[in-house]
């Protein structure tokens, strides 16, 4: 995936700009960028939308950028994470300036807690604000479902694999963070299966986005993980795994939540897979790779509407 090119020595002001000037390339492809005007913030805040969620304005779906925040140094400036040794309020007017940008209200935020398996919890009302204004009574998971409808459900990333779906038929969202662990446990899979047993979701009806995340030519691996990748067949292997012959490999994330996603039933077209890579573009995206660890993260975010008005409102 072609770099997006900046210069690091420019203010946050400009790069908004020259973001917006180099990602046109974006809008093109499975993803586009919304620059948002925020309330008594003086610079855009970027937004990562996707293109297959425009059909179905009842549904909002959103992806930060590390622009528009107000965190400082390596955590600059959209960190959304409160884990990573930021300021508290830092991290509470971040998430205030992407919940407008978006379209949501971040005090019923619902956060996950990652941990690299495939649990999966159901969200209800009674879980608004865990997280974030309320202390979170659950642990150990890394995918939330939802049918109930203005509660945004928030999974974090810096070079992880973002999952988002929407079954429109029976109006149910999901959301799940994939790293590689979770990817071979198959928790895209993991989640269609949750939708189909619990709200009687087809997965021909399930629309489905693959997040912005690590690709294939920066994320190499060990063997043992390649290993791992035993659970697909041998012919989507061939396509996931490139062996460079040192016990090395480079592991398509992308492709495997593909697998995962149509392994279950999902329509080829109805996945959109990531077009831009966050270790190619440390100076949009977080990227742990690219930073050796000292990085904020992104967040990625859907919430079902009760309709069309509100979502715009």
């Amino acid at each position: 995936m072609k770099p997006v090119q900046f210069d690091l020595k420019i203010n946050p002001e400009a790069l908004v700009t020259r973001a917006e000037e180099h990602l046109h390339f974006l809008r093109e492809r499975t993803t586009y960028f919304e620059n948002a005007k925020v309330e008594g913030v003086p610079v855009p805040v970027p937004v990562l939308r996707y293109k297959i969620f425009d059909a179905y304005p009842e549904v909002v779906v959103g992806f930060s950028t590390r622009l528009g925040g107000v965190s400082k140094g390596y955590l600059g400036s959209m960190n959304l994470s409160f884990t990573r040794g930021d300021e508290e309020a830092s991290v509470m007017e971040n998430h205030r300036r992407f919940a407008q940008a978006c379209g949501y209200d971040y005090t019923k935020l619902v956060f996950s807690d990652q941990v690299h398996k495939t649990n999966l919890r159901i969200v209800t009302k009674d879980d608004c604000g865990k997280g974030i204004v309320r202390e979170r009574d659950f642990s150990e998971i890394d995918g939330l479902i939802t049918q109930e409808v203005g509660i945004p459900l928030m999974t974090f990333y810096a070079d992880c694999v973002p999952l988002f779906l929407y079954d429109p038929v029976q109006r149910v969202i999901a959301t799940a963070h994939s790293g590689w662990r979770g990817t071979v446990g198959r928790i895209g899979m993991v989640v269609v299966q949750k939708m189909q047993e619990l709200y009687g979701s087809k997965p021909e009806d399930i629309i489905c986005a693959i997040g912005p995340s690590i690709c294939k030519v920066c994320y190499e691996v060990s063997k043992d993980v390649a290993d791992a990748c035993g659970v697909y067949t041998e012919e989507q292997r061939k396509i996931l795994l490139e062996d460079k012959g040192n016990g090395k490999y480079q592991l398509d994330l992308h492709q495997a939540c593909y697998y995962n996603f149509t392994d279950a039933g999902v329509l080829p077209e109805h996945i959109a897979l990531p077009d831009i890579c966050t270790c190619c573009n440390p100076e949009l995206l977080f990227s742990h790779r690219a930073s050796g660890g000292r990085r904020g993260n992104l967040g990625g975010v859907i919430m079902l509407c009760e309709s069309t008005e509100e979502c715009r409102d």
